[in-house]
């Protein structure tokens, strides 16, 4: 038995709760990864893992063993990482999820130069507004606007998002500019964003001297990814509320028009996260830093005018 391997391949099942994702994300066949965790469990005689047709499950005896073995697979990758470090460019493979608005006109567009910079890595986006779970789906990070809910993940902050109101000229026209936050909930069609989760819309968020509003009224249409929801209010079915970073060419187009803008609410906080118990490799490590670098000022929309 390759002992080395067979606790790896435990490790992985533990993390992605199944034999199929851990055998995917090791590239080896689904038989052989459950081959070396029955010889592991031989060796040293006790049921680390429960299973059923349906489910994987971890025996107390199991989630002992993976917490002591989590720091020998660490410190091994740690020593390999000073040592590829040293004599090495960064290499290898990154998968990345993150948004849709946030791909088109943020991280796409900044790609070049990381490319540039480091030719050997190679990577793959999940572009999507819906959550993943980093660990079954074996994604190296995240890239997300809002509050964190997970507090076992590894979270970075880097940047603050500018939050704008805006319609169509034609829409506005029709149906009068607001004033004030509160004329929204009286007769005003609303774009809602859609949470991707839970399916329920986001309020409209305002803040002016401390003062902070939220609108919830109904919605005429509500879209859960952002670039639909942007382009349901490019079309006119209303008052959108999205961020700087997609308006900006758009503001200066004219073909929508900021209002409220007295009512910006406070920045809104985009993080990059990463499950804890995943060593920091030297590709995702240059990524992270990299990002932290130029994320903070596209995000915030600087330099861009009309916003």
């Amino acid at each position: 038995m390759d002992q080395l391997l067979a606790i790896k391949a435990f490790s992985r099942v533990v993390e992605s709760g199944s034999f199929t994702r851990a055998a995917d994300s090791l590239n080896m066949p689904k038989a052989t990864l459950s081959k070396l965790v029955q010889e592991l469990e031989a060796h040293l005689s006790v049921r680390l893992l429960q299973r059923t047709t349906r489910r994987v499950t971890v025996t107390a005896e199991g989630r002992e063993y993976y917490e002591k073995a989590l720091r020998i697979l660490r410190d091994l990758e740690d020593i390999d990482a000073c040592f590829n470090a040293l004599r090495s460019k960064p290499r290898g493979h990154l998968r990345v999820d993150i948004g849709g608005s946030t791909a088109r006109d943020i991280l796409i567009p900044l790609l070049p130069d990381f490319f540039d910079r480091y030719p050997d890595i190679t990577l793959d986006l999940g572009v999507s507004d819906r959550p993943v779970n980093l660990i079954s789906d074996n994604v190296d990070c995240v890239i997300r606007g809002g509050p964190l809910a997970d507090s076992s993940l590894i979270a970075r902050l880097i940047g603050h998002a500018t939050l704008i109101t805006c319609a169509t000229p034609a829409y506005l026209k029709a149906s009068g500019v607001p004033a004030y936050p509160d004329e929204l909930r009286n007769g005003h069609r609303l774009v809602s964003y859609l949470s991707p989760l839970t399916g329920k819309p986001f309020p409209l968020r305002f803040e002016r001297q401390g003062e902070k509003v939220e609108i919830t009224s109904a919605h005429r249409i509500g879209v859960n990814e952002s670039n639909g929801h942007l382009a349901a209010g490019l079309a006119g079915l209303g008052i959108i509320q999205t961020f700087s970073y997609s308006l900006s060419s758009i503001l200066r187009r004219g073909d929508m028009v900021e209002i409220l803008r007295d009512w910006r609410p406070a920045g809104y906080p985009f993080h990059l996260v990463y499950p804890q118990n995943r060593h920091v490799t030297q590709r995702l490590r240059v990524f992270i830093d990299w990002l932290v670098a130029r994320f903070p000022a596209r995000v915030a929309g600087e330099g861009e005018s009309g916003t």
